[in-house]
């Protein structure tokens, strides 16, 4: 079995290099958790890069503005067209925010205004490791008032085949799980553990 390896996502418009030490405590915490054999260094591949073929789960993210070019639109497509997952995550927490509405808009284009859809909180996606009876965990950005007041109890998807392929998430995980990882066994859960389940749904078949 190959090592599991993160990938994030380096795409022409927007902030795509946020959240930097969220990498290494999701891949700590497979390590924690999990059997899987890990690489521990994160890879940064461009979207419009034909390597992205080579990654099994690849990170999205950022506050600005996404506007595929259209090499990355159409690797997108292929990419989820093959088989991979994607998990897009807003870093403003924000249903309103600039990242949000364009990233939006960008999958309304490619896949249809009705692509992304909510998920139930019985998705098999919520026990593929830790289980999450209530849906997606809160964080505390949502807690905390940040973004749009709202804490949002649903995550949206994209589906091929009856499979998530592409997880898109208003709730900001990646600001929720970058912390220095020291600090870690201070929490009084550990946040990371939806990670967890994200990662261990993308991978099985």
């Amino acid at each position: 079995m190959n090592n599991f390896f993160f990938t994030r996502l380096q795409y022409e418009s927007g902030d795509w290099n946020v959240d930097q030490r969220m990498p290494s405590n999701l891949l700590n915490s497979l390590i924690e958790y999990t059997n899987m054999p890990v690489d521990t260094q994160e890879r940064v591949v461009a979207l419009s890069s034909e390597e992205i073929f080579e990654c099994p789960f690849c990170y999205l993210s950022g506050h600005k503005l996404v506007q595929f070019t259209q090499a990355e639109k159409d690797n997108f497509i292929k990419y989820i067209d093959n088989g991979g997952f994607i998990f897009v995550d807003d870093c403003n927490h924000d249903i309103d925010g600039l990242f949000a509405k364009s990233f939006e808009s960008q999958m309304a284009e490619i896949y249809g205004e009705e692509a992304l859809q909510k998920i139930a909180n019985d998705d098999p996606i919520y026990f593929s490791f830790f289980e999450f009876e209530d849906g997606p965990p809160t964080t505390s950005q949502e807690l905390n008032g940040w973004g749009d007041d709202i804490v949002h109890d649903y995550l949206k998807a994209i589906e091929k085949d009856g499979k998530i392929r592409v997880l898109y998430s208003n709730k900001d995980y990646g600001c929720e799980w970058d912390y220095d990882f020291r600090n870690k066994r201070w929490l009084a859960e550990d946040n990371t553990k939806f990670g967890v389940n994200i990662v261990m749904y993308a991978i099985a078949p």
